[in-house]
């Protein structure tokens, strides 16, 4: 759009009588989100970075994607939604006009994008460097606020139930990246703080903003608390960032490199994995971690369990009969013993929610029977989990699903939807993470060397 805050196409402008209407997407990949640079072509904002934007000609919803597809290049099967925001409107007295910015952020899976000839340059970045106290661009006006609009939070993080505990880590270490970018911004422009009570401090200093952000790093400590690899990569951004004049500046900066440290460890961890995962293997459920080392590894053949309630094996199952030469096969979850006992399966590769101190292992409910009928038909099962996965307590709160995913039905009936199971050490042949393959009866001294990390919450 040409004439707005990251607009697209001339001509096409809303009538000036009333607020002209328009998306702005934040495309994320990698904790990190896409700016572009407006060129010359376009009427305003000429030499700013913004998201990905244009007039709403219809329904945002759809026009976004329409926008993304000519602003880069992406398909829409290259990309998808994660959520929209509530729009922001302002005035710009420079050009006398009104916005309305529907924002959305929207993940993609690659990259490398194709530029329009709106923009002239493109950067990928973390999102704190649309503060103009953090980073050095001048952006288009208000696209800190449309971000925030759509940024994770403590309430996103609870909610998600599409996502593995690897991903949500992530956006947990997001969410006080973002918070810290912002107190540093405020901190710059010499504004003021409250206390808990509600009185003025004063400007900010780190005393104040240590207080806040460990308050935030708790909350989001407690928004899944069965999640162990959570827990741990909050841990050590606040044990990284702790000492006697510690503040946003030093949690942002421990925020960005455990995003990165997290990122590294996953995609070790992967292809680690992958140097097994030869000839026929098994899984289940939705690990983005098992995912990827099934696409770096490409085995021949690749049963799938169908993983109840939500059935999200079925998309692991299209993703690897999508993207590897695999034949993929989808079977029933209670399918999976019989799999086991009448196919050539040479491993069992799982994903891991949490990994106790005496090596046995959290995941999705279904873990527990396959490992028992893999051990049952001796094949070996490989779990594949970055160290950060491992807790440092030894019971785990498991979650439980929706009851009407089970039974919706009148009659007094009791439900039981466990979402996760516990599978004993013993079932385990090895956890394979970022520094290699560990035998289930070496992860109590990793689980000693977390609990360090918990020393900044005394």
């Amino acid at each position: 759009m040409s004439d707005t805050p990251g607009a697209g196409r001339d001509g096409n402008e809303s009538d000036e009588s009333g607020p002209s209407h328009v998306v702005t997407a934040f495309l994320r990949n990698r904790a990190a989100v896409l700016l572009l640079c407006r060129s010359d072509s376009v009427g305003t904002y000429t030499g700013q970075w913004g998201g990905v934007s244009g007039f709403a000609e219809g329904r945002p919803d759809e026009q976004v994607l329409v926008e993304i597809r000519e602003e880069t290049g992406l398909e829409p099967d290259a990309v998808s939604l994660v959520r929209s925001g509530r729009p922001v409107e302002f005035e710009d007295p420079t050009l006398a006009r009104e916005w309305v910015v529907h924002p959305y952020l929207v993940d993609c899976k690659t990259r490398e994008i194709d530029l329009s000839e709106e923009h002239d340059d493109f950067e990928w970045v973390p999102p704190t460097e649309l503060l103009d106290a953090v980073g050095d661009r001048e952006t288009v006006p208000k696209l800190w606020t449309a971000y925030e609009r759509v940024a994770p939070t403590v309430r996103s993080i609870t909610a998600d139930d599409e996502h593995g505990a690897a991903s949500l880590s992530v956006r947990a270490l997001e969410v006080l990246r973002d918070r810290a970018g912002l107190l540093v911004a405020e901190r710059a422009r010499g504004e003021t703080t409250t206390s808990t009570r509600g009185d003025e401090r004063g400007p900010r200093d780190p005393e104040s903003e240590w207080e806040e952000l460990a308050e935030l790093a708790r909350r989001l400590l407690e928004a899944r608390p069965s999640m162990a690899v959570l827990r741990n990569r909050v841990n050590r951004v606040m044990a990284t960032a702790d000492g006697p004049d510690a503040g946003a500046p030093e949690i942002l900066e421990a925020s960005l490199s455990g995003i990165d440290r997290a990122l590294a460890a996953d995609e070790d961890a992967a292809t680690n994995a992958a140097e097994c995962l030869e000839g026929s293997v098994a899984t289940l459920s939705r690990s983005g971690t098992v995912l990827d080392a099934m696409r770096k590894g490409d085995p021949s053949r690749a049963y799938v369990a169908e993983s109840r309630p939500a059935r999200e094996g079925i998309d692991v199952a299209e993703r690897l009969a999508e993207t590897t030469d695999s034949t993929v096969t989808v079977h029933t979850d209670a399918a999976a013993a019989h799999v086991l006992a009448t196919e050539e399966v040479d491993r069992v590769v799982v994903g891991a929610d949490t990994v106790l101190p005496d090596g046995s292992v959290v995941n999705k409910t279904g873990t527990r029977a396959l490992s028992i009928a893999a051990d049952r038909e001796g094949t070996p099962v490989s779990v594949v989990a970055a160290t950060d996965k491992i807790s440092t307590r030894e019971v785990v709160n498991l979650e439980s699903g929706d009851r009407a995913a089970v039974y919706d039905g009148d009659a007094p009936i009791d439900v039981l939807n466990p979402t996760f199971d516990v599978t004993s050490a013993d079932c385990v042949t090895e956890i394979v993470t970022e520094h290699g393959t560990l035998d289930p009866t070496d992860i109590d001294a990793v689980a000693e060397e977390l609990r360090g990390l918990e020393k900044w919450r005394k």
